[in-house]
């Protein structure tokens, strides 16, 4: 058992690592995201296509990493994501210098399978715990997401002036940023994240059996139709739309404010402090509390943000907005991630994950895409209410599950 202990700990920190670079290589591309997409569209409507597109190709892909991981392993799968990143933001370097649209989104559907495969991380962290710390890995591994948080917006101006004394667009030096860290993070992964977490995690499993029996392996409907996984996956899926439908538009909003780029890469910092630098909080209470509160907090805290946004469009009260629009979407992601992981044998995990991830991409490509529509066709305020209006669901679905098992002696 100390063996697992030590293998277990490597795992998480390696994972939290790799989240560390690759969040800040995607905060910093998704700062100018809405501004490139706009620019080399040549209209508002083309604001949230970008970041659809990236988010599209993260959810077609996050299904099918979970087959690809089951077949060559976490390691080499995630390795994999990441080399196919660097291709893809090599794509939008030459996309922004030769003004081609198509070029672009190419590379940033290769950017979001990238995404996919290192977001399922936070599930190998998961499986190579026993289920009592379950909740706290997975929450260290989105915590990386802090660094980004934290460095990736910061890159987005000196890398900008960097690369515009060669002549390039002020906007490419993000993606250079990106590349570089994904260079980097794919040759950590590669050499530290040994043994492999879906082996280790088999020999957990075999330990701490879930609520489905080790060998057997259910239907995805079947699974799904639980409600603790209904809930978790409606947690994860309503609340990635959320944020990422007020996220994206919030760029082109302060822009068409006369904002420049460091007091939108200020708002996106402290939108990403809120996703992830209260990681290890959310999943101590996920641990402590259980699942269902903390998903319950996260849901009226994306309320909160969708109430407050469209009040001003100056940087401070936009931050702190912002700010609870990050902290919401994690108290959702990570509560999820670990009601989900309580309910899957070992047989079932990489590809219900994936379907899970699947779910997640195609809400949050929507939400995206359609607030570049409506944000064209009307305003930052109604964006804001149909936001809002979703946050419902998951508070009160939460909400209910509680009550109806308060009469239940078992906790997850």
């Amino acid at each position: 058992m100390t063996d697992f202990t030590k293998f277990a700990r490597r795992i998480t920190f390696v994972l939290f690592v790799t989240q560390c670079l690759v969040s800040a290589g995607n905060i910093a591309s998704a700062t100018v995201n809405p501004i490139v997409g706009a620019k080399l569209g040549g209209s508002d409507y083309w604001t949230g296509v970008p970041t659809a597109v990236y988010l599209l190709g993260s959810a077609f892909a996050a299904s099918a990493w979970g087959y690809i991981m089951d077949a060559v392993g976490r390691r080499n799968g995630i390795v994999f994501g990441l080399l196919i990143g660097m291709f893809g933001n090599a794509m939008i370097w030459f996309a922004l210098q030769n003004g081609s649209m198509l070029m672009l989104l190419a590379g940033m559907a290769l950017i979001g399978a990238t995404n996919a495969a290192v977001v399922l991380g936070r599930f190998a962290a998961g499986e190579v715990n026993p289920p009592d710390k379950r909740g706290g890995a997975i929450s260290m591994v989105v915590w990386g997401g802090t660094f980004g948080a934290v460095f990736g917006p910061l890159l987005v101006g000196p890398m900008g002036n960097f690369v515009k004394t060669f002549g390039y667009d002020e906007l490419a030096g993000a993606y250079l940023a990106a590349f570089v860290l994904l260079a980097v993070v794919s040759v950590v992964l590669f050499f530290g994240l040994r043994p492999d977490p879906r082996e280790l995690g088999k020999q957990i499993a075999e330990l701490y059996p879930s609520s489905a029996p080790a060998g057997q392996s259910r239907s995805l409907l079947e699974i799904f139709r639980q409600p603790a996984a209904l809930i978790a996956v409606t947690a994860m899926v309503l609340g990635q739309m959320v944020m990422v439908a007020i996220m994206v538009i919030t760029s082109r909003y302060m822009n068409h404010h006369q904002h420049g780029l460091n007091d939108i890469a200020r708002v996106i910092q402290a939108h990403t402090v809120g996703m992830y630098a209260f990681s290890i909080i959310s999943g101590r209470l996920s641990d402590k509390w259980g699942r269902g509160p903390v998903i319950l907090s996260g849901a009226a805290m994306l309320l909160l943000a969708c109430v407050t946004a469209p009040l001003s469009p100056d940087v401070l009260p936009l931050s702190v907005s912002l700010f609870f629009l990050g902290l919401g979407w994690n108290f959702c992601f990570v509560g999820g991630s670990a009601l989900l992981a309580d309910q899957l044998s070992p047989l079932e995990r990489s590809r219900t994950q994936g379907t899970n991830d699947l779910l997640v991409g195609l809400a949050s490509a929507t939400g995206s895409l359609g607030s570049g529509i409506v944000f064209a066709a009307t305003s930052y305020t109604v964006i804001t209410v149909v936001a809002g209006i979703l946050s419902l669901v998951p508070l009160v679905m939460s909400l209910v599950w509680m009550r109806k098992r308060r009469t239940v002696p078992v906790a997850v």
